[in-house]
């Protein structure tokens, strides 16, 4: 399943169901773009950038299950009631690319170290996992929070972006606060061309 980096809606976690190991999500959101329709049942829609299946659909709303894996390794881990979230239907055959593959699968959390506005604009600048770091590159494509976005700069520990105003009122940018956790998936072509490299490489 894949998905663009371009967020559709902003829903609100409406209820939280936690186990040991395991969490339900109920999840509201206004209908609007291709999520204006009812999801189907077992359809993939990605929440802050990780990709679940939804169940109980109605318009508006859906439930979804979080595993043991999905909680431990994206900020969903933290999730709770009246929690915003960014959302996005996944990609359809002929449905337009807007931002850049994205797959859904969270490659590490990052921290929101620094907020500055900027004639208008916002910088962000975000820590990320040291291991990700050889895969970012000023103008390339990062995912946070599943919202596509561009790289502005990188530094030994984390990267900069800017977030337009447009960005910031059609996600939930607006919300964000120094300290933050966010979701980050690298861009997955830097991935496939590492491995290619080292096939190639390979005695």
């Amino acid at each position: 399943m894949m998905f663009t980096g371009i967020v559709e809606a902003c829903g609100e976690v409406a209820a939280v169901t936690k186990s040991e190991d395991a969490a339900r999500l109920q999840i509201r959101y206004e209908p609007q773009g291709r999520l204006q329709a009812t999801l189907q049942p077992g359809e993939s829609i990605a929440v802050n950038g990780v990709c679940l299946t939804a169940t109980n659909a109605s318009v508006g709303a859906f439930a979804a299950d979080l595993s043991g894996t999905t909680l431990e390794r994206t900020t969903l881990q933290h999730v709770s009631s009246g929690m915003p979230v960014n959302l996005e239907n996944a990609l359809r055959l002929g449905d337009p690319l807007g931002g850049h593959w994205v797959s859904g699968h969270i490659d590490g959390i990052g921290t929101i170290a620094a907020m500055d506005e900027q004639e208008g604009d916002t910088r962000l600048q975000i820590r990320a996992p040291t291991d990700l770091m050889r895969y970012l590159l000023p103008r390339g494509s990062v995912c946070v929070d599943g919202a596509s976005l561009t790289v502005v700069d990188v530094g030994e520990q984390g990267f900069g972006v800017t977030l337009v105003p447009h960005t910031r009122e059609q996600t939930i940018a607006s919300t964000y606060e120094l300290g933050q956790k966010v979701n980050l998936e690298i861009d997955m072509l830097a991935r496939y061309i590492e491995r290619l490299l080292e096939e190639r490489e390979a005695p």
